[in-house]
């Protein structure tokens, strides 16, 4: 493949809701430049950009895969985006490299969720936009429908560019409406022919959509037209350039992927309308700003990391400033460590052709860097550069995960550690009071998918299952009681005698006191520590179902003793014995954690989000509007809260997102608390 210079390159991301054709439609452009002998589909799992064996099975995308397309002597980056929520993190990390993001929908779907959120990311990184309309080919197509959707929800910005000649099995090709010129036909029949009489209406309304869109962009087109009513050819093409580059300017153009009409004049469109990266600014950390300019010092962004067990590791980076060669002295500026390359690739899917250099602006890979990870910045050591890594969502589901197969641990916890490099926002922790391992992830299929993938992937065999809640005991009245341990096996005997006194704290965050109120030696000095160790290493078992205890005093104020029979272990005994009885007999309970819940829903679905929360024992707080969202805060219980991610989802069709996080322990009503106690002693006996 040829090097590109920076004005010479297009960087575009295909973003949208799942299965709208985003992958087909990479396959149709590589088809069309002529880079694969015959378009693949997803159904047969032979696509360039899906070539994961889990995309394959699942006939979904998984992860962000790059097809660079050659086309006019321009490269046009088209990065395929994951339109499935559960991989939302593979789009934040495309974000940050492209200059525009066509969003696909369909002919016949119309404006989604996932369009709403690819558009809302878009706009939060600053990214130029347009719409494709897909499956202009499928009953039913309405490109004029969609179009009103489209500006019906994101305004007057969205002007039609490429018109559909036909819809449905009539659709055979598409009116360029800057330049008035109709094309019809696909690959080398396609050819130029006199624009259909019946579109000189619907022509001459979009041009004046865009002229008055490409005026709008620049003050100075602005008076023109405002004072002689029109903009010659070269005015709107240059209104339109820098309406494209600053969002005022969202083109519509409408294709079919599957027949590949409308394909080579998408392809013109983004050569000729789209911006490149030249000159476009990066800011550091420290709000430096970093011109796109191969004349600048070196510097690139990571933005994803593949972890393939045969190939080894790869890093997908954009070149930000400077030229990426063989030669290049890489320094991570977050790791703060020289790296050195296996090679420079630019990749096409799965496949990896070698490269001589990057320039600004470009993408490609790197492979087998040490110390790099997705989100970091590659630069010269003698010239840092540090760009702010990306902000991945927090993880909304979690789920233990067990190998399983004893003695595979190793196995899955390394691939574990494989699978978060190549997908940060995926989270993993051992819960120090349930000693279980947690993988937490954006969704159930998220899930599904890393379980799979360590399998496929590692051999690594793994289970998942609801995490155990880390429930806790406490009591709740004063009692005394006895501990009297007193064993004669020939010998020396073992005999140890504690008064305690049980108390609650009154604060369950304090685990534990101990108070030494002996007097007169009638525990002797030398074993009271044996009964504040013997209490404190039964707490961790409570009385009721076994969770530790907290919240709990200890007053040891009597007792007796053996001058030749009591020890050590006799007074730990006797303490344990105290601590069983006592507790059993100061009203225990169960304690639960209860967690800070903020729901994030449009207006229509509040009903629906305060009902479900009352049905999972939740109280709602408050209620507040955040960026046009109604803000919902509530508590409720951990338990009531494992599938939450899923259900918010579908009250929502995906357009609620919540955060959580521990606020306290909170008594388990008794209806509840039963269950549970019961459970645990079934387990026990289980266990036994």
């Amino acid at each position: 493949m040829a090097d590109y210079q920076t004005t010479s390159i297009r960087n575009i991301a295909l973003v949208g809701h799942g299965s709208e054709g985003k992958t087909t439609l990479t396959e149709a452009m590589l088809f069309a430049a002529g880079h694969i002998d015959r378009q693949g589909r997803v159904d047969d799992g032979n696509t360039v950009s899906d070539y994961d064996p889990e995309e394959i099975k699942r006939k979904i995308s998984i992860g962000t895969a790059l097809a660079p397309v050659e086309w006019n002597k321009t490269k046009i980056n088209v990065v395929d985006v994951p339109g499935y929520f559960d991989f939302i993190g593979e789009m934040i990390g495309a974000m940050r490299v492209v200059k525009t993001a066509c969003i696909v929908v369909g002919a016949v779907s119309g404006l989604t969720v996932g369009a709403e959120k690819a558009w809302d990311a878009a706009k939060a990184n600053n990214v130029a936009r347009m719409f494709i309309v897909n499956r202009m080919d499928t009953e039913n197509a309405n490109f004029e429908k969609v179009v009103e959707q489209l500006r019906g929800k994101f305004g007057t910005s969205v002007a039609p560019l490429l018109l559909p000649i036909g819809a449905g099995a009539s659709f055979k090709g598409v009116v360029n409406v800057l330049e008035n010129k109709a094309y019809e036909g696909t690959g080398k029949g396609l050819k130029e022919v006199p624009v259909p009489a019946n579109m000189s209406a619907d022509i001459n309304t979009a041009l004046e959509e865009l002229t008055e869109a490409a005026a709008s962009a620049d003050d100075e087109l602005m008076l023109k037209y405002l004072e002689e009513g029109e903009l010659t050819h070269e005015e709107i093409l240059q209104g339109f350039r820098a309406g494209m580059s600053n969002g005022t300017i969202v083109p519509v153009a409408a294709v079919s992927a599957v027949t590949g009409v409308g394909i080579a004049k998408l392809l013109d469109t983004l050569v000729k309308y789209l911006p490149s990266p030249e000159g476009a600014v990066m800011k550091t950390e420290n709000g430096e700003e970093i011109k796109c300019d191969s004349a600048e010092p070196f510097s690139a962004f990571v933005f994803k990391t593949v972890a393939d067990p045969f190939v080894g590791k790869l890093s997908l980076v954009r070149v930000c400033s400077g030229k990426l060669t063989a030669a290049t002295a890489l320094y991570n500026a977050n790791a703060e460590k020289a790296e050195k390359a296996g090679g420079i690739f630019v990749m096409r899917g799965k496949k990896q052709v070698a490269a001589g250099t990057l320039f600004a602006g470009d993408l490609g890979a790197l492979s087998k860097l040490q110390f790099t990870s997705s989100g970091d910045t590659l630069c010269e050591s003698s010239h840092v550069i540090k760009y702010a890594p990306i902000a991945y969502p927090e993880a909304c589901i979690s789920k233990a995960i067990y190998a399983a197969k004893q003695g595979e641990e190793d196995k899955v916890f390394s691939g574990l550690n494989r699978l978060q490099e190549e997908d940060p926002s995926i989270k993993v922790e051992k819960n120090a009071e349930t000693t279980e391992t947690l993988v937490s992830g954006q969704g159930e299929l998220h899930l599904d998918v890393i379980k799979s993938k360590l399998a496929t992937k590692f051999g690594a065999q793994a289970n998942l299952s609801d995490p155990k809640i880390p429930y806790r005991e406490t009591i709740r009245k004063t009692v005394s009681c006895q501990g009297r341990h007193k064993k004669q096996s020939g010998g020396h005997g073992q005999f140890g005698d504690v008064w305690i006194e049980f108390s609650p704290i009154g604060d369950t965050n304090v685990q534990f006191e101990f108070e030494d109120a002996v007097v007169g030696g009638a525990v002797p000095r030398n074993f009271i520590p044996s009964v504040e160790k013997g209490l404190r290493e039964n707490i961790v078992k409570g009385v009721l179902a076994g969770y530790p205890m907290v919240g709990l005093h200890a007053k040891l104020y009597d007792g007796s003793s053996h001058p030749v029979d009591s020890s050590e272990m006799a007074f730990k005994t006797a303490a344990r014995i105290a601590y069983k009885k006592g507790c059993a007999d100061a009203s225990p309970v169960l304690l639960e954690p209860i967690m800070h819940v903020e729901v994030f829903v449009p207006d229509e679905y509040m009903g629906d989000i305060m009902g479900d929360m009352n049905k999972r024992r939740g109280r709602i707080m408050g209620m507040d509007q955040v960026n046009g969202l109604q803000r919902v805060t509530a508590e409720a219980p951990q338990a009531e809260m494992f599938k939450y991610a899923t259900d918010l989802r579908s009250m929502t069709q995906a357009r609620g997102s919540f955060t959580m996080r521990f606020e306290r322990y909170e008594e388990v009503p008794s209806d509840v608390a039963k269950k549970i106690i019961e459970n645990a002693h079934v387990e026990d006996d289980e266990e036994e």
